[in-house]
């Protein structure tokens, strides 16, 4: 596996997880979460906003930062 090759699946991967996370993440409500009684896994509402919002974060650095190497080329050297 070349390096090319590992960062784009780390930018598939860290893609995929950002659209479930968002799916998850509902400000107003439970989102998809309270389908399968994810929201129990937090202790308070504040905890699952605040966890929910640093994933989000994380992976959408990941995403954007992935994309901007695999765009730029720069790895194809």
């Amino acid at each position: 596996m070349t390096i090319v090759q590992l960062v784009e699946v780390i930018w598939a991967v860290s893609g995929l997880l950002l659209v479930v996370i968002v799916l998850l993440h509902s400000p107003k409500g439970d989102g998809l979460g309270g389908i399968g009684g994810q929201a129990q896994l937090f202790t308070s509402a504040k905890s699952a906003e605040k966890t929910l919002n640093q994933i989000a974060w994380t992976l959408t650095a990941i995403f954007m930062g992935t994309t901007i190497v695999l765009s730029a080329g720069w790895l194809n050297r």
